[in-house]
């Protein structure tokens, strides 16, 4: 399959296809650990056609890839391509911390026609300074790549990716975004030094309406609220998101505000270890595919499904036609 764009086109077809809500996945597993093909399928259908989800980003750390073989993250991968083929735009997350397997994945990627892919800045251990060691690192997979490459970057391993780093990375030819979880000091000052050259994102949705409006932001890249928050019959995210982008604040912070217990619901139920199973139980309630935790993730007792559960009862989402579980 062809990619869509050269590389060194990889920026402005960026800019002007990478927009809107993306949503990362959660991977369905079935009762004995398999990964659960038909019921990621259904998810699929469900957020593309049903949700308008304008994007997904498959197989973060959200998707339990760190449980996963490398045969199926390819898998996932073409499953995502056959379900969902050029209806959305596509995200591959292909973080390892093995640079072979990063490069098999992001190369598997780009050969079945993936729009984007995405690497996780990589553990360093030992390390005192990690500027030089990063910006090696993106320039021999821009290099080693055609696809456009998004950075992803929170401070899981024990440092942070400064702006000014982040924005000489920027300058290479197929680097096209970033998901920067970092403080919002931080992610505005990145976003003024690389405008029209790096789309920069975070997966709060919290401040998803005041980054577009303050800071013109064009992307949600991406967590799981554009399907935990939403159903076919209420998606106040999404008509939040197209009032901000038409310029109508007002409008789109009362529509914001009115998911509050929404996610109130849902973090006051999220145990601290325990954040991929609650979500997946929350998909199981939207009559969704969610399924069980991998190991060594742990899975919700009963006494947390229930609360779950009365939160979720009670949090004002519409489901319509849906029908909840159990």
């Amino acid at each position: 399959m062809s990619q869509k764009y050269t590389k060194s086109d990889a920026k402005d077809y960026a800019q002007e296809h990478m927009r809107g809500v993306f949503a990362a996945n959660l991977t369905p597993f079935t009762e004995d650990g398999a990964v659960d093909e038909d019921g990621f399928r259904r998810n699929l259908c469900h957020w593309i056609d049903d949700l308008n989800i304008a994007g997904l980003f498959i197989n973060g750390k959200q998707g339990e890839f760190f449980s996963m073989s490398l045969t199926e993250r390819k898998r996932q991968f073409e499953l995502v391509m056959e379900e969902v083929g050029d209806r959305c735009g596509t995200v591959m997350s292909c973080s390892d911390e093995n640079l072979d397997t990063v490069l098999e994945l992001a190369r598997h990627a780009q050969d079945i026609g993936a729009d984007w892919v995405i690497v996780h800045a990589p553990p360093l251990y030992f390390h005192e300074s990690v500027d030089a060691v990063l910006e090696e690192y993106y320039r021999y997979l821009s290099e080693q790549l055609d696809i456009g490459i998004a950075i992803w970057h929170q401070p899981d391993y024990n440092y942070v990716v400064e702006p000014e780093v982040c924005a000489a990375i920027a300058e290479l030819p197929n680097i096209v975004a970033i998901k920067y979880s970092v403080d919002r000091e931080r992610y505005s000052k990145l976003t003024d030094m690389t405008r029209g050259k790096l789309i920069v994102s975070t997966s709060s949705e919290d401040l998803w309406l005041e980054n577009i409006t303050e800071l013109g932001w064009q992307l949600y890249l991406c967590s799981t609220p554009p399907f935990t928050m939403q159903t076919a019959v209420d998606q106040r995210m999404n008509e939040y998101t197209r009032l901000a982008f038409a310029g109508e604040v007002e409008k789109a912070r009362k529509v914001r505000d009115s998911l509050d217990p929404v996610r109130q619901a849902l973090k006051s139920t999220r145990p601290h270890d325990k954040p991929q199973a609650q979500q997946k139980y929350w998909q199981d309630l939207l009559g969704q595919a969610g399924g069980p935790v991998r190991r060594p993730l742990l899975n919700l007792t009963d006494e947390e499904k229930a609360a779950v559960k009365a939160a979720f009862d009670g949090c004002g989402l519409k489901l319509g036609e849906a029908k909840a579980a159990e």
